[in-house]
């Protein structure tokens, strides 16, 4: 059974594609920080500044992507939140409202007691930052970061889980908390594929464009018929995981209808990017992402019989054939 994360809340209002519910992942369980009561701490109350220490030294797993093994406390732990940068990343910079792709490990600063950590369920964590959806400590300590930055943090009570702390996980009202961080990517509105451009050379598939500014890409429609057969192919090749059908998956997404050319739906035009299951979307959609590699852009052509049939639904009329500009940013 996979370990169930203590750190993360549940994400409010996940866009979802063809009315599915909430992907399989948010079945875990989190904890809402941003409900934590810290008005009775027995600490003292932080002052609002981030300090540099003191930090309890990692002893093995030093790289960034390496599960780290950090000592317990040195001592008094700040009532200030501490932060340090251990590996500077050189990639984009974590901004409010990202979303954020990380592999972390958290223990209690006077005993050393592991109580979470991503790299032994063999998946980094997605979420909100700096809006109120973790604990304050992360919220404040890794907006401004660089993705493939390592970063450690140790979080008093008051930026933590408050004087009624965390009973599931061990943490008392009184614990500090460290954290080490790895920092994979952060996801926002304009985000886009960053795979290497595949040559378009079937005549009869539409051609879509290659852009990666974070605008929605251009779709150009043939005049011929429409396939009977699913389509699904690179336009950007990414080089990372690849999708299995059982995953979830963030997304920037826009989807034509074949006859005509009318945008149905697009996650560029609702500001918001697509968190999903691949098991709760139409079969088009399972098939068709199913194999392909993370940071790839890819073309999917679904068949009536793939997508909604004899059924009319939205903007979409019975017996259409669709037509979809993929983004994978991420599996879930």
């Amino acid at each position: 059974m996979r370990r169930r994360s203590v750190l993360l809340a549940v994400p409010a209002g996940l866009l979802t594609l063809a009315g599915c519910g909430d992907d399989e992942n948010n079945k875990d369980k989190k904890v809402k920080a941003d409900k934590a009561d810290t008005s009775k701490s027995p600490e003292a109350q932080p002052s609002g500044k981030i300090v540099t220490g003191p930090l309890p030294e990692i002893t093995k797993g030093t790289e960034f992507g390496q599960k780290p093994t950090v000592a317990k406390g040195p001592g008094k732990p700040s009532p200030d939140l501490a932060v340090k940068t251990l590996i500077p990343g050189r990639g984009e910079t974590v901004v409010k409202g990202d979303f954020l792709q990380v592999n972390y490990l958290g223990q209690i600063w006077k005993d050393g007691k592991v109580f979470d950590n991503s790299y032994d369920r063999g998946k980094p964590a997605i979420f909100p930052i700096g809006i109120g959806k973790v604990i304050p400590g992360w919220d404040q300590a890794l907006v401004g970061k660089k993705v493939n930055s390592r970063v450690q943090l140790a979080a008093p009570p008051a930026l933590g889980y408050g004087s009624e702390g965390n009973a599931d996980a061990g943490i008392k009202g009184d614990d500090t908390l460290v954290f080490v961080v790895d920092i994979i990517g952060t996801f926002n509105t304009k985000s886009s594929a960053n795979g290497k451009e595949v040559k378009q050379e079937d005549e009869a598939l539409p051609v879509v464009s290659t852009n990666t500014d974070g605008k929605a890409p251009t779709i150009e429609l043939p005049k011929g018929k429409a396939p009977t057969k699913l389509v699904s192919n690179y336009v950007l090749e990414g080089d990372g995981d690849e999708l299995k059908e059982s995953d979830a998956v963030m997304v920037q997404y826009k989807g034509v209808l074949w006859d005509g050319g009318k945008e149905f739906d697009s996650s560029y035009a609702s500001k918001q990017l697509a968190q999903f299951s691949l098991q709760q979307v139409v079969p088009g959609w399972t098939k068709g992402l199913a194999g392909k590699k993370t940071g790839s852009r890819v073309l999917i052509v679904v068949p009536p019989d793939m997508g909604y049939g004899k059924q009319a639904k939205g903007g979409i009329p019975a017996n259409s054939t669709l037509v979809f500009t993929v983004d994978i940013l991420a599996i879930l």
